[in-house]
């Protein structure tokens, strides 16, 4: 290996622990606004969902008095010393990391950067504004619609009426941290299968192939994500199923532009 190419590579790591601390940093600077602010977040943010006037429910209300919430009979409770301390914590990281996502983004896109054709260059605020809108859409779709159909549906869910719901505080942020943030990434599919039909790893003809095993695969997902109910299930379905179909679109214009490798050969 010679000199310049030894140069590159440590280029390359300068490069790569520069996006690495920046995008900590931004991510802290989010969790400390967060933190300062975390007696608003829990009581109208995080806690929202299980109280029967939540926005969500409301508008359900309107749709059929038969999808009004009256009750969601849950108590939250602290069952480790440190565990109101550690929900602090980590709300305020999560929240950091939603909140600095389109700076992560713009920092991701200086990254790669260099190892893209001059044509495509051209496309850095197209592809921070579409990554930051559909991840902020997931994160919105997992808070809004998911979570308070999970909260309603296993807060209300009962074998007996001798148990009451004692939900750990850790429990009730894990549920709702792994929606949003699931969701919120889920939401980056057609953005994901651009650049791997730039890399040409998928293809439009491959994913119209395959189109009926990604229902099945959506389905699944669906089931995974939300309560055992068949409504929330297609709730949640519809959408991922609209975003593969997009996907394929987005195969297929990639593959009419010119230069489909992602990777500029040296």
């Amino acid at each position: 290996m010679s000199e310049q190419q030894e140069m590159t590579i440590i280029d390359h790591l300068r490069d790569l622990r520069k996006f690495l601390m920046h995008s900590i940093i931004a991510i802290l600077v989010g969790a400390v606004i967060v933190g300062l602010n975390i007696k608003f977040v829990f009581d109208h943010i995080i806690f929202a969902p299980k109280n029967p006037d939540f926005i969500t429910y409301r508008l359900l209300c309107k749709v059929s008095e038969a999808l009004c919430i009256k009750e969601i009979p849950i108590t939250i409770t602290n069952m480790q010393m440190t565990g109101q301390f550690s929900a602090h914590i980590w709300t305020s990281i999560v929240l950091g990391i939603i909140i600095a996502f389109p700076y992560i983004l713009y920092e991701l896109w200086k990254f790669i950067r260099p190892a893209l054709y001059e044509h495509e260059r051209k496309y850095g605020i197209l592809f921070i504004v579409v990554s930051s809108f559909l991840f902020l859409l997931g994160v919105l779709f997992g808070y809004y619609i998911i979570t308070p159909l999970s909260v309603n549906f296993f807060g209300n869910y009962q074998t007996s009426n001798e148990i009451t719901n004692m939900i750990k505080l850790s429990s009730y942020l894990s549920m709702i941290r792994s929606t949003v943030l699931a969701n919120g990434i889920v939401f980056e599919l057609p953005v994901i299968i651009y650049f791997l039909a730039k890399f040409g790893l998928v293809s439009s003809d491959f994913l119209k192939e395959n189109r009926k095993y990604a229902i099945v695969l959506v389905l699944i997902l669906a089931a995974f994500i939300t309560p055992p109910d068949i409504i929330s299930q297609v709730i949640v379905a519809i959408p991922l199923l609209i975003l593969y179909e997009v996907s394929i679109y987005i195969a297929k214009w990639v593959e009419k532009k010119p230069g489909t490798d992602l990777i500029q050969s040296k």
